[in-house]
């Protein structure tokens, strides 16, 4: 990792799921066993499914105990600290360790995880030591799956499928699912009941349902409309205790280190920020618009205008520099 790469910690950020999180992004840009066509960090530029050491779980928890104790000093509160990276978290051979390391910090840990990698039973074992686990369903039918997902060719359906339905067997804390719905690929009701009876099968404390509100890697990509999203919950809600939806944006309450710069380009490679979230994390920095000028000059940060609103995420400049 070079000196300009993003931190290995960012936030705490406002999660529709888990409250005040304090992200990790123990993951190099883009390296994904899965290529979505909604991934709102942009396209996969390494597709693999080989796990590797990225970084050192040690670094990765003295990261956090520096952000914890920034944030103490603040006053403010973390609920998570939430392994969402740009890109799939389960890649890392050190996860499990960074995860005991973080757990002795004394807070709870969630894993947002693309759930593509679970047949093996090293990442099942990885994730077990989470509090919160997150596996993200969009389809389980070959055709939708491809065309959404677009996984590695190393990958199986069936055997990711079985993964989950591995994990979920023994897993001990808390699981949820996530289904991202696409307008004419996923939100069929066919589709819907086998992705709702796999489900289902897994007993997830919670199926979340969310539809694309940042700009995703792929422009064709657009949200249901609400009628068809509101279908959905309720096929899901007929088998499963809990559902939630995730159609609406969370507020632009970002919190950064007070070095701007920085702060912009490690959350805007996970999460693309809102011109109106740059404004308030400038502002909170005593910062003013030539940061973002600078960044968005050299490359570090994409314009990306979407659903008629403008988003600053990291560019593919960021990216190539710290591959």
């Amino acid at each position: 990792m070079t000196a300009s790469a993003p931190p290995l910690v960012f936030g705490p950020v406002p999660s529709r799921r888990l409250g005040r999180s304090l992200g990790v992004n123990n993951i190099p840009p883009k390296t994904c066993s899965y290529a979505c066509a909604y991934c709102q960090a942009g396209r996969t530029t390494r597709l693999v499914t080989e796990r590797r050491t990225f970084h050192h779980p040690a670094a990765i928890a003295e990261a956090v105990r520096v952000r914890l104790d920034l944030a103490a000093a603040r006053h403010e509160r973390i609920d998570y600290v939430t392994f969402v990276p740009d890109g799939e978290p389960t890649l890392d051979l050190g996860l499990g360790r960074a995860i005991d390391f973080i757990r002795q910090l004394g807070v709870r840990v969630a894993v947002v995880t693309n759930a593509s990698l679970l047949w093996q039973p090293e990442v099942r074992d990885a994730l077990a030591r989470a509090d919160w686990v997150s596996l993200k369903i969009d389809a389980v039918q070959e055709v939708p799956w491809r065309r959404l997902n677009r996984p590695s060719r190393h990958l199986s359906l069936d055997r990711v499928l079985e993964g989950h339905r591995e994990f979920a067997a023994s897993y001990e804390g808390t699981l949820a699912t996530e289904t991202m719905l696409v307008d004419g690929v996923n939100d069929g009701w066919r589709t819907l009941d086998a992705v709702a009876d796999h489900v289902v099968a897994l007993q997830p404390a919670v199926a979340w349902v969310a539809v694309p509100v940042r700009p995703p890697a792929q422009t064709w990509v657009r949200a249901p409309k609400t009628a068809v999203v509101e279908r959905a919950c309720e096929i899901l809600a007929r088998r499963v205790d809990r559902v939630g939806c995730l159609t609406t944006r969370e507020p632009d309450e970002f919190s950064g280190t007070g070095d701007v710069e920085r702060d912009l380009l490690a959350i805007a490679a996970v999460h693309p920020l809102r011109e109106a979230a740059v404004k308030d994390l400038l502002r909170r920095a005593h910062a003013d618009w030539t940061a973002v000028e600078r960044l968005v000059g050299d490359g570090r940060l994409d314009v990306i205008d979407y659903d008629g609103e403008r988003f600053y995420r990291a560019g593919r400049a960021q990216a190539m520099e710290t591959r």
